[in-house]
């Protein structure tokens, strides 16, 4: 704060005449007939003497801007006030000059207050036929203001702007204080940011951008005139409306004369300037997540505000924090990734449009950092008109009856990251993942083998109906499609997403660490239903197939952990917040912890390249769900895809060391939905998601995952007897001996052993403690195999050219 020198002698006088002043303005407004007596006059100056010097002032309300990742595009603003503090020297000389000629002549002389205005004032208001003449001075005008927006309780913000005598006393003497405090340049500064100029705009940066739209420094002479003739009355010469214009533009030339008059300007710039057409472009500041720099972005932009409503460094209530929000003068560089962001925007809607009832949800997160980079669903961010909707039905039968609208085309609703009622959508097989990372954390190689059936009676407990077996209340899975059924790695059944691998495995690990795996990846039980099985669930046999609801943010999140070597990191839309003095605040620093080890995450993945037609050195896949992503990326990349019964809703993640993309197709309004999801077809939800990856991928390297090492790939290797030519009960006996699990194939082989007796074992030679051995059936004489060799070839689990190395699978 810097002080200017006054005469201690010239303030004294000041004090004095003010305080005998305003004893007679007093007296003027309330008892005329003796406004010129004495006692009048002493009873002025002892009030004004009583009344506090100290003007507390806190900062006007300023507008937050929002901006890509980038630093530089806008993506929306956020104001109760639409102002944005400037310096002076931002400020166009014209419009300094001008403010001071509409409102204030004398303001480099007078010290705070006009001794000499509040004189004319009164005179003038004696004469009853004279229209009343205040005496403010911008100081005094500036104060008014400041009392308002320093106000903490409603009723000081009325009497800071009623029209009585003790306001002006007390402007008065805040004034005097404001003009020793502060230099006139700081005061004339301070007027120009605080001052209100109508349709919205409060402050000169606000009212340059809104009528002229342009910063305040390229400020010609007419249009500094205009906007300071509007300070007096901003609804009444409105310009942007037809009654105001005229009386706008009699202002506004009335201002140039009175630049003219006191030498601001020569009188043939007056005279150029009041031959300017007045032309003003009305354009109001976008406010709010409804009004996003591009119309898609909204989805985005109301994730971060709900972000922001949840953070408690903003205050105690949402009250608080909404107003820290949007009069808190932020700037705010958000994670939103345009190139990210623009291609999920395209192909969410590319075949299919906003006007269906199918939502196609993709969001993207960077590993690591857990910074928001991509939000997009073929939806409008916009409150439907209740009184012209075009919202359709809802698709929800029951809703449907009473006439209630659904949310497509528009909605506001937060689809993609849940709250606000929304408990998200059933992600069908991505869950296996946290069966993998349960597994893997207990022990259980990538390598580990089970003869997964065609349809796995399994040891939970549910009501008797479809999903039990026939007769009985245990949960019994079966595959998409019979011919899953044999014996797989976990790289093999990941890729071919085998339902009878995943829930034997789940049970052998125990459901209860296969949620807890899932929470520490971040997944949250929203439901009711899903909150409560969570709590106990030992006996929740599907929960590995996918039927817990979660978002495509969480899910994105999820794998994005395991990409980032296990680090969770919460999901945050911040990359940057300063405040209106620059100042950064650590609330937008990555929030992350090591939830999984760094082995186990790089396992899970390795499994994860098999379903998206990739490998690593050291993975084994024998199939794929989502085969075209790797080509279509064109870079190392990792996932999984998912669908639930009768395909009500489709998923898929995909992502690279630099992005998790996941994508899950519903119907929001009805999960009972009759519709098909699809996967890989032009209206499915596998394009948009590797189409996102794709695009954001553009101009940046390929990075690959590190492969796994150690025992967690293939576990411990064990020898496996030689049970040739042995009977199929002794050959059980001796392989359970050994530590191994046998089974039978049902197709006979064959060899020179007797017929029904075991011809030899797949695999033989080595495979895991534990692992999976199958018995093969001599059908009697015939071309044996090479000693030491069942002949089986490359089992799945092992490298071409190993039998020996892991398990294999039943012949035929």
């Amino acid at each position: 704060m810097r002080k200017r020198d006054h005469n201690v002698f010239t303030n004294a006088a000041s004090l004095l005449i003010c305080g005998l002043l305003a004893g007679v303005v007093v007296a003027a407004a309330a008892f005329p007939a003796v406004a010129m007596s004495g006692l009048a006059a002493k009873a002025g100056a002892e009030t004004f003497g009583a009344l506090p010097r100290e003007l507390t002032v806190a900062r006007a309300p300023q507008i937050s801007y929002l901006l890509a990742s980038d630093g530089k595009t806008p993506l929306a603003t956020m104001y109760d006030e639409n102002r944005r503090d400037v310096k002076l020297a931002d400020i166009s000389p014209y419009m300094q000059k001008a403010i001071i000629a509409a409102e204030d002549h004398d303001f480099y002389k007078h010290n705070g207050v006009d001794l000499n205005g509040v004189a004319r004032a009164f005179v003038n208001n004696q004469n009853s036929g004279a229209g009343r003449q205040g005496a403010s001075t911008l100081t005094m005008q500036y104060v008014r203001l400041a009392i308002a927006y320093s106000a903490t309780h409603p009723a000081d913000v009325v009497a800071a702007t009623e029209d009585t005598s003790a306001r002006k006393l007390r402007e008065m003497r805040y004034a005097l204080q404001i003009d020793k405090e502060f230099s006139k340049e700081e005061i004339l500064e301070r007027y120009l940011n605080i001052a209100s100029f109508g349709n919205g705009a409060y402050g000169i940066f606000a009212a340059s951008q809104v009528y002229f739209g342009k910063p305040p420094s390229k400020l010609k002479i007419e249009e500094a005139a205009m906007l300071a003739g509007m300070v007096k009355a901003p609804t009444t010469n409105d310009p942007t409306t037809k009654a105001g214009y005229p009386l706008a533009l009699d202002r506004r030339n009335y201002v140039i004369q009175n630049m003219v008059d006191i030498g601001a300007i020569t009188a043939a710039e007056g005279d150029k300037a009041k031959a300017a057409k007045l032309v003003v472009k009305d354009k109001t500041t976008p406010n709010g997540c409804v009004a996003t720099n591009q119309k898609e972005w909204g989805f985005f932009c109301d994730y971060f505000y709900r972000w922001w409503m949840q953070q408690e460094t903003f205050g105690s209530t949402s009250y608080d924090r909404e107003r820290r929000l949007k009069s808190g003068g932020y700037t705010i560089t958000t994670t939103l990734d345009v190139q990210a962001q623009t291609g999920a925007d395209k192909a969410v809607r590319r075949n299919l449009g906003v006007d269906t009832k199918a939502a196609r949800m993709v969001a993207a997160v960077e590993p690591g950092t857990g910074r928001v980079r991509a939000l997009s669903v073929n939806r409008n961010f916009k409150i439907d008109d209740p009184k012209r909707p075009a919202n359709r039905i809802s698709s929800d039968p029951k809703k449907a009856k009473k006439g209630i609208r659904g949310n497509y085309p528009n909605t506001v609703n937060p689809l993609l990251t849940g709250g606000g009622g929304l408990t998200g959508y059933q992600a069908g097989s991505t869950f296996k993942m946290f069966t993998i990372v349960a597994a893997l954390e207990k022990g259980i190689p990538l390598g580990y083998t089970i003869n997964a059936p065609k349809q796995f009676k399994s040891e939970y407990i549910i009501q008797p109906g479809p999903a039990a077996c026939r007769g009985t209340h245990f949960y019994c899975p079966t595959n998409s499609v019979e011919s899953m059924a044999g014996v797989h790695t976990m790289w093999g059944a990941f890729g071919r997403s085998v339902n009878t691998y995943f829930v034997p495995l789940q049970q052998q690990v125990g459901a209860e660490n296969v949620v807890k795996a899932a929470q520490k990846l971040g997944i949250s039980f929203r439901s009711p239903e899903d909150a409560r099985l969570a709590a106990d669930p030992h006996q929740w046999g599907a929960f590995t197939l996918g039927v817990s609801q979660t978002t495509p943010l969480e899910l994105a999140n999820a794998y994005a952990t395991l990409a980032a070597d296990g680090k969770y990191c919460e999901p945050i839309p911040v990359q940057e917040i300063k405040d209106p003095d620059g100042k950064k605040l650590d609330i937008a620093n990555p929030r992350c912890e090591q939830r999984i080890s760094t082995q186990v995450a790089r396992a899970a993945v390795d499994a994860a390249r098999c379903p998206v037609g990739d490998r690593s050195a050291t993975s084994r896949c024998t199939g794929a769900t989502a085969p075209n992503v790797r080509q279509i990326v064109g870079k190392p990349v990792a996932g999984k895809s998912g669908t639930t019964d009768s395909e009500k809703t489709s998923a898929l993640v995909a992502m690279t060391k630099q992005y998790a993309v996941a994508g899950i197709m519903a119907d929001p309004d009805w999960p009972q939905t009759t519709q098909k999801m699809g996967h890989n077809e032009p209206k499915g939800i596998n394009p948009p998601v590797f189409e996102t990856l794709r695009d954001a991928m553009k101009g940046k390297p390929g990075i690959e995952f590190e492969p796994p090492n150690g025992k967690i790939i293939n576990g411990d290797q064990r020898s496996i007897p030689n049970v040739t030519c042995k009977s199929v009960d002794e050959a059980k006996s001796r392989l359970r001996g050994a530590g191994f699990d046998p089974v039978v194939s049902d197709i006979k082989v064959a060899s020179n052993c007797a017929p029904g007796s075991v011809a030899g074992t797949s695999p033989d030679g080595r495979t895991i403690k534990g692992g999976v051995v199958s018995i093969e059936i001599s059908s009697g004489p015939g071309t044996a195999p090479p000693p030491g060799n069942t002949g089986t070839g490359p089992v799945p689990g092992n490298p071409p050219g190993n039998n020996g190395g892991g398990p294999g699978r039943p012949r035929g």
